[in-house]
């Protein structure tokens, strides 16, 4: 059963430019026509060098980024070196396909930055993995979608990025009506990564 039989809604989006990582997502918790909170938080930075962003159940959001956090730690304690972003996103495939019977309803947008530069991956419930220079999910996802590819570049600055990805989340939340309630934000660059709030008006 999809988030969306269920009734949950999101949208989330992700860009990959030639020295930066983007991840966005909007606030809105809701089921049904029921808004449950205006304050969920769906991007998230790990160790300063890796993003996710999700849409789905909000219980198996918090749940896979939990999960990541604490492999992510583990590995390099016990290898005493950095994940690359390929094997982290490997991780979490193989994390999502060992519960293929009973998945999480959640679809992923996964980035990050390493030796070999920036990576974006894009991934279904069961843990499948496509590798993009920008993708979309949820259920405002092909609105979103549609100002992402009518503006992308990949020479974009980190916050001409930022600023095409707010665009895209601010145009979903117009038209689909369990999105909104502002938006969280991810930038991670080579040099430095952080996350922004933004509360819309």
């Amino acid at each position: 059963m999809s988030y969306e039989k269920l009734g949950t809604g999101a949208t989330a989006v992700g860009l990959r430019t030639k020295d930066s990582v983007i991840l966005a997502a909007e606030r809105r918790i809701a089921y049904g026509g029921f808004v449950m909170s205006k304050a969920g938080r769906k991007v998230f930075l790990i160790k300063d060098r890796y993003g996710l962003a999700f849409a789905g159940l909000f219980a198996d959001i918090q749940t896979l980024k939990r999960i990541m956090s604490l492999q992510i730690h583990d590995y390099e304690i016990e290898n005493s070196r950095r994940m690359s972003v390929k094997s982290a996103v490997r991780l979490l495939s193989v994390i999502m396909y060992q519960y293929k019977f009973m998945p999480f309803l959640s679809e992923v947008i996964f980035g990050g930055i390493d030796e070999e530069g920036p990576h974006l991956y894009v991934m279904d419930s069961l843990g499948s993995v496509i590798e993009d220079d920008y993708a979309a999910i949820g259920t405002g996802a092909p609105i979103a979608i549609g100002i992402i590819e009518s503006k992308y570049r990949k020479d974009l600055s980190p916050e001409e990025a930022k600023e095409l990805a707010l665009n895209a989340i601010k145009a979903a939340i117009s038209r689909d009506a369990t999105s909104g309630d502002g938006i969280d934000v991810v930038v991670i660059t080579p040099s430095k990564s952080w996350s922004e709030s933004i509360t819309l008006r």
